[in-house]
């Protein structure tokens, strides 16, 4: 590669839990620069994930923590040319890819929802992808079925 690698920028903390993790699901979940509406959105969905579960002993952020872990792939597919023929050759995921993929997830299917508000929709899903269901978590295991199936492929692995 000619071009060096870009320096990787530093996330800070949110300002209620300081924690890194959730000021980059807010950067996933933010629309036009809107941070402090995201914010408002995380916020209120994990108040309402703490109202739907009020005998788990876990907390509020522990909770979507479990949720996101439950719905983080190991592994995906990628397409790989071999010869005229494109396979879908399975690899193991970059521990940043897995946490984005992950969170993008959440968020997508969260949108993808009925409900009344955002906040609404993403504590739902929350909530279901900490149960392990849910579409987020049907994403995932989707993810391992195809790699699983295509497992005859991976020493086209690059």
């Amino acid at each position: 590669m000619r071009k060096t690698k870009p320096k990787k920028r530093q996330v800070l903390p949110d300002p209620v839990y300081g924690d890194v993790r959730v000021t980059k699901f807010v950067n996933h979940l933010m629309y036009d620069g809107k941070k402090s509406l995201s914010y408002n959105i995380f916020y209120t969905a994990l108040d309402k994930v703490k109202a739907k579960l009020p005998n788990d002993e876990k907390s509020a952020l522990e909770i979507w923590k479990a949720a996101l872990d439950n719905i983080t792939p190991q592994v995906e597919v990628k397409s790989r040319r071999v010869g005229g023929a494109t396979f879908q050759v399975p690899t193991e995921i970059r521990p940043e890819r897995k946490e984005s993929v992950s969170m993008k997830n959440l968020i997508l299917y969260a949108r993808r929802r009925g409900g009344k508000t955002m906040a609404d929709k993403l504590a739902a899903e929350i909530v279901d992808a900490y149960n392990s269901q849910g579409g987020a978590f049907k994403r995932k295991e989707d993810m391992h079925r195809m790699a699983e199936a295509n497992r005859a492929f991976a020493h086209f692995r690059f």
